[in-house]
Formats: C-alpha cells, sequence, structure tokens
C-alpha cells in the first residue's frame, strides 16, 4: 500500500487520480503496419493479376509454369476484344453504353429514392412507419435467388421486359441503402429540424437543403454500393434483345468461347474494373469516414 501511494504521489498534480494508460510502441506500429500491408498486397493481389494478364500475350497465357508478371506486354487482347465484339449483333460501344446508363441512372435514382424514404423513418413517429421499418430489415435478409421468381413476375406483368427498367428495378428493390441512411439521419439534431420548419422551410427542402448535406459521408457511400451493383448486373433473365445487353453479359459470352479467348476475357474483365474503382477512389475518404462513425455508433 505504501509502495502505491508514492508511486501515485511521485505523478505531476495533473494526472493524479487518473488512470494510467498504455501507449502503444513504436515497435507495436511498425508490426500493425506490415500486417495491415500484407494483407492489402493479398487483396489487391486479383486486381493486380487481371491488370497483367490483360497485356499478356498469348504466348505466356499458356506458359507452364505460368508466370505472374508480363516479360512482352501487348495490347492484342484488346484489339482482340474489339474483333470478337464486332462480330457480334451490336458493336461494343453500345454495351459500353448500356452500362454506363445503367449504372449512373440507376445509382441516382436510387439513392435519391432511399434519401427521401430514409427522412420520414428516421424522424417521424407513426405505427405504419414502424411497420414498413421492420419490413426493411426483414428484407435485409433475403437472398436474390428468393425474390427472383417474384420480380420476374412483377416485370413480365408490367411489361418491361427487354427495358433498361428491367435491369434498374431489381438492384432499387433492395434495402440496404434505405437502412444505411435511416442510421445516419437519425443522429441529425431534432432542433435543426424546427428551426427549419419555423423559418418556413417544407420537408422537402429540409432534406435536400439541410440533411443532405450534413450525410453527405452517407450517401456517397451509397453511391460507391450501389453504383458496383449497377455496373455487375447482367439482366440476363429480363433482357433478351441484344442492343440492351450490359458489358458483364459480353464478357460472360467471350469466356464461353474457349481457351482461345483468355487474353480477351482479360482485357474485358479490365474494363469492366475501371469504373467502379474510379467511383472508389473519388468517395474513399468518405467511406472511411462512414464505417468510422458505424463502427463508434
Amino acid at each position: 500500500m505504501e509502495k502505491a501511494k508514492l508511486k501515485r504521489s511521485s505523478l505531476p498534480r495533473k494526472h493524479r487520480g487518473k488512470k494510467l494508460r498504455l501507449s502503444r510502441s513504436f515497435g507495436g506500429n511498425i508490426v500493425l503496419l506490415l500486417f495491415l500491408a500484407i494483407v492489402g498486397a493479398f487483396m489487391a493481389l486479383p486486381l493486380v493479376y487481371t491488370l497483367i494478364t490483360a497485356f499478356k500475350p498469348v504466348e505466356e497465357l499458356f506458359i507452364f509454369p505460368p508466370r505472374f508478371f508480363v516479360r512482352n506486354p501487348t495490347v492484342d487482347n484488346f484489339i482482340q476484344m474489339i474483333q470478337l465484339t464486332q462480330e457480334m449483333w451490336v458493336p461494343f460501344s453500345r454495351y459500353l453504353f448500356n452500362s454506363l446508363f445503367v449504372a449512373f441512372g440507376g445509382t441516382a435514382a436510387y439513392v435519391l429514392i432511399a434519401s427521401m424514404a430514409a427522412f420520414p423513418l428516421a424522424k417521424y413517429n407513426s405505427k405504419l412507419l414502424k411497420i414498413y421499418e421492420a419490413v426493411i430489415i426483414w428484407a435485409i435478409l433475403f437472398r436474390t435467388e428468393v425474390t427472383s421468381i417474384p420480380l420476374y413476375v412483377i416485370i413480365a406483368k408490367f411489361r418491361m421486359i427487354d427495358t433498361y427498367w428491367a435491369i434498374i428495378l431489381p438492384v432499387m428493390a433492395g434495402s440496404f441503402g434505405v437502412f444505411l441512411m435511416r442510421q445516419f439521419i437519425d443522429g441529425f439534431p431534432n432542433t435543426t429540424l424546427e428551426a427549419a420548419r419555423i423559418d418556413g422551410a417544407g420537408e422537402i427542402s429540409i432534406v435536400f437543403r439541410i440533411v443532405m448535406p450534413v450525410v453527405k459521408p452517407a450517401w456517397l457511400t451509397l453511391i460507391v454500393f450501389t453504383f458496383q451493383s449497377f455496373w455487375n448486373t447482367t439482366g440476363i433473365q429480363y433482357i433478351y434483345e441484344e442492343n440492351l445487353k450490359t458489358l458483364p453479359v459480353v464478357l460472360k459470352q467471350i469466356t464461353t468461347g474457349g481457351m482461345a479467348r483468355a487474353g480477351a476475357a482479360s482485357a474485358v474483365a479490365l474494363v469492366l474494373l475501371i469504373p467502379p474503382i474510379l467511383i472508389f477512389v473519388l468517395a474513399q475518404s468518405s467511406v472511411v469516414e462512414t464505417m468510422a462513425h458505424s463502427g463508434i455508433k
């Protein structure tokens, strides 16, 4: 007891009465950084391999034992990709346009609808809204395969087969965006909303002029995930006309052509990777902030 009192009394006055916290050592920081670097490199390995394979000539694609790095880089795979798409019913630019239109248009519509649906769930008290919120939470638990047949029946009944809506609506049916936006809007102070209503602001004006700028990290994160979902969707069960198909369908058609098209398939895969990576890089800081905020809550 006396030793403990002596140790306590030897501390500066401003630190007395406080618990001592052990700080991470410099060596511990180095070990942690090395571990994170190894994990990051392992996660980036498929992306790097796709990039390298897209520039490999045919003789290096089938060499044994296989080599990771390319020795004689070439763009022949991209030329073959364009030639293969020219042999199809529509040119490669049409597939690219379809993917871009569906991804950007669907993402903008989904973020808008999810934000407007999340605001009343977070700030209004109603039994019907509570039931709706419970339905949204339950909907997250269902896999896409479970809802595929009901979605097809609905799309067929509304005569949306072979339309862009057939690709966009199944992704927009997801409830993750509403749940994410609701969690962030729920933390918005009610006093600010009341002050805006007193000043004569309407509900739509409050959502888009006051709430949305504050929860910017949330909807930027939602843009990243939604864009990736739209960009990777094929809609092959709803789209039969060739001029409405997207790039993932082209990749599937090329890969089913056998090993001779392996280089062209890697070129298409690289083209598919570029837009989602650019979107993520532009919104990276907001995504990290959203994850940190979710962890704190």
